[in-house]
């Protein structure tokens, strides 16, 4: 099977799970031709692996402007009946998103399409129910080829009449969630007669993190892996810790990433006199996350709004225990008692308390809890199943 992969931007150090899928959907003897709309941020640091991966994605913006009015002057000059029907789209984007923005994304539908046609794909699978799912909705409307997507959360349920929800899972061959709740959010806000198009199938992690799992050892540092962004409630943190820190002169916070917020946190990290015992490492590798977590004694993740956190999934299998919050799909994940501590989003107070019993428990309660999340990752999120899941629903879709 010859299937392209669509997404707003690849690679990216955030989405090495995307990464995994397509290296196993290859394995399993498939090929997949990358495309992205946009080329990875400059600067950030990337392993290996996305390096390689970059030489290997058409990235749609990178094109000469030369290059995509061509391609929008040959679908509207030689495919008139497939430019109007992708422009009568294009109007009901513009109705949500503006008709500047509505006009770029004909462009890249014009400009992806020729690419789908010169590589040809039959099918493309769309990562995410942003814009690139916005480009592959127009690129069905001119004649396709027919599209999935996989949506993860939050941004398309903060806003789904913008996002055009409703409106791709019905075009789309299939839709798929990353999570139980994920899911039911497409449910919610597409059409009941679209409910059996929609799947789950979650995010995984690759053998490489259970192999490099190792033992809890003397470490006080509490470490949190993600974007800073607001959704992510790294002030929370902050806050939470600042409270922990005067009480334990042993602790320590590692926040693993980089992000819009980082000024706000470094500024209130310096409110509380933090500086030597808060420590930003900016974006980091996979390899570098890996090792933050196994330096710590406890993976903390304060969530406001997610789809299911990958970080997570990672912590578990690398052994650590893991704090997080009774948002979306973490509960189907992290549960209470056996493999870690959920509490109320935005809590302070709540928060604290959990690390504070993180950083208090004995070494034994915090490696049988890993061992439990472990068990969970390697039930729910294992890369074969899932990639397998994923290749039916694919080879369905194609036939």
């Amino acid at each position: 099977m010859r299937v392209g992969y669509l997404t707003p931007q690849y690679p990216k150090v955030s989405h090495t799970f995307i990464r995994r899928e397509i290296a196993e959907l290859e394995a399993r003897g498939n090929e997949v031709v990358r495309m992205s709309i946009r080329k990875p941020d400059p600067g950030l640091a990337v392993d290996a692996q996305d390096k390689e991966e970059a030489s290997r994605t058409f990235f749609c913006l990178a094109q000469s402007p030369a290059a995509l009015a061509t391609a929008v002057l040959a679908t509207v000059f030689l495919r008139p009946r497939a430019a109007f029907a992708g422009l009568r789209v294009a109007v009901r984007v513009a109705r949500e998103v503006g008709a500047v923005r509505a006009a770029a994304y004909f462009a890249e539908a014009c400009t992806i399409q020729r690419h789908l046609r010169d590589s040809a794909v039959s099918h493309l699978h769309v990562h995410f129910g942003t814009n690139a799912a916005t480009v592959a909705l127009l690129i069905a409307a001119m004649g396709g080829p027919g599209f999935s997507l996989t949506v993860h959360g939050p941004d398309e349920f903060d806003a789904p009449a913008r996002h055009m929800i409703a409106a791709k899972v019905a075009a789309a061959r299939f839709a798929v969630g990353i999570s139980d709740f994920t899911a039911a959010q497409l449910q919610r806000w597409s059409s009941p007669a679209q409910a059996t198009k929609i799947h789950v199938v979650r995010c995984a992690v690759d053998e490489r993190f259970f192999a490099a799992a190792r033992p809890i050892g003397p470490a006080r540092q509490l470490v949190c892996v993600g974007r800073l962004c607001p959704q992510k409630g790294q002030l929370v943190l902050v806050k939470a810790f600042a409270r922990l820190a005067a009480e334990d002169s042993t602790a320590s916070l590692l926040l693993a990433g980089d992000g819009e917020m980082r000024p706000a946190i470094e500024g209130l990290i310096a409110a509380h006199g933090l500086e030597s015992r808060v420590r930003l490492t900016g974006w980091v590798d996979e390899s570098q996350v890996r090792q933050h977590v196994l330096d710590s004694r406890c993976f903390v993740l304060p969530s406001f709004a997610e789809g299911l956190p990958v970080s997570i999934m990672e912590a578990f299998a690398l052994g650590r225990p893991v704090i997080s919050t009774y948002v979306a799909g973490i509960p189907e994940l992290v549960r209470p008692g056996e493999n870690g501590w959920l509490v109320p989003a935005g809590n302070v107070d709540a928060l604290f308390g959990a690390m504070h019993e993180a950083l208090s428990a004995p070494v034994a309660q915090l490696e049988a809890f890993a061992a439990a999340g472990a068990r969970a990752v390697r039930e729910r999120h294992d890369i074969a199943t899932e990639a397998a899941r994923l290749e039916k629903l694919l080879q369905m879709a194609d036939g």
